[in-house]
């Protein structure tokens, strides 16, 4: 991930004038922003027990059906089937991110600049890792081998590792200034 300005060097060195008052409305954005990530946490919880059975040996079709009852199961993989269609959920919502959400950030509040650059960074190293795990996911439909297992399973892991990170600093980050908007930049 990037080593751009955290939130505690914000902090430290004082992002300057503040956005504005919270307000109902922006409390409201930043608890959908995070209840999407949460659907997105519960889901990697959920892979990263699938990568260490797989790990471990588990067939191929108990690791298929598992993925089945996620996809009947889960908010998200109801909508995206399969784990190559978590990927491009993933993609998605940080390309909208990057779009619509990113600029406003840099205008209404110009001290999240630093942090808006961390993000969209970490956005294309996440992007990076999804074409990693889609393509160690085709791979293993192809070929059930210890080493294409190896490989889903460690992309899954870095996948995981670094996409909770990435999430945690967002709502870290930008909940501050998106508590004070009253409606999303798109609306």
């Amino acid at each position: 991930m990037s080593d751009a300005v955290g939130p505690a060097e914000l902090d430290a060195a004082g992002p300057g004038p503040g956005p504005g008052p919270v307000t109902p409305q922006g409390e409201a954005m930043f608890a959908e922003l995070q209840w999407i990530h949460s659907m997105i946490r519960s889901d990697l919880e959920i892979v990263r027990e699938m990568a260490a059975d797989t790990a471990a040996g588990e067939p191929a079709s108990g690791i298929q059906a598992r993925l089945r009852t996620l996809a009947a199961a889960s908010p998200l993989w109801q909508l995206r089937i399969s784990c190559l269609h978590y990927c491009r959920f993933v993609h998605s919502h940080h390309h909208a991110e990057s779009v619509l959400l990113f600029p406003e950030l840099r205008r209404s509040n110009p001290a999240l600049n630093p942090v808006v650059d961390k993000l969209e960074a970490d956005h294309a190293h996440v992007s990076t890792l999804l074409d990693d795990v889609e393509a160690a996911a085709r791979e293993l439909g192809d070929d059930d081998s210890p080493a294409a297992r190896g490989r889903l399973v460690a992309a899954l892991g870095q996948l995981s590792t670094d996409l909770l990170a990435h999430l945690a600093y967002e709502e870290e980050s930008i909940g501050g200034t998106l508590r004070t908007w009253t409606s999303w930049p798109y609306r």
